[in-house]
């Protein structure tokens, strides 16, 4: 298979998937990624992202059963895919690699 590579948020959101305890739609996870992030966050914003996330194969999604809180619609929900869990395991081992082969005091000389 073709490694995709994955843009911050696109890493962003996928985190979010993967630590949302119950099931995750675009609502909960928008939220999140606000949370988390402390970032203002369009929902198209997320909903493209998720949307191409399960293009590459890292997320999947079905569709729940409508509801009358949300006048008859369905919600969308995404899981992690084994691509996406092997994804975010790859990005982890590379900025772990990377943050220890920072010299020590790097920063404080930066800083000043």
């Amino acid at each position: 298979m073709r490694r995709s590579f994955l843009g911050e948020f696109e890493e962003i959101v996928l985190l979010v998937v993967a630590a949302c305890p119950a099931e995750a739609y675009g609502v909960t996870i928008w939220e999140d990624v606000q949370q988390q992030t402390g970032r203002t966050i369009t929902m198209s914003a997320v909903h493209a992202t998720l949307y191409r996330l399960e293009e590459k194969g890292f997320l999947s999604s079905l569709m729940g059963g409508a509801t009358a809180e949300r006048g008859g619609r369905r919600k969308r929900f995404f899981a992690l895919t084994n691509a996406g869990v092997r994804a975010l395991n790859d990005i982890q081992e590379v900025r772990s690699r990377l943050w220890q082969a920072i010299p020590p005091g790097k920063f404080q000389l930066i800083g000043g």
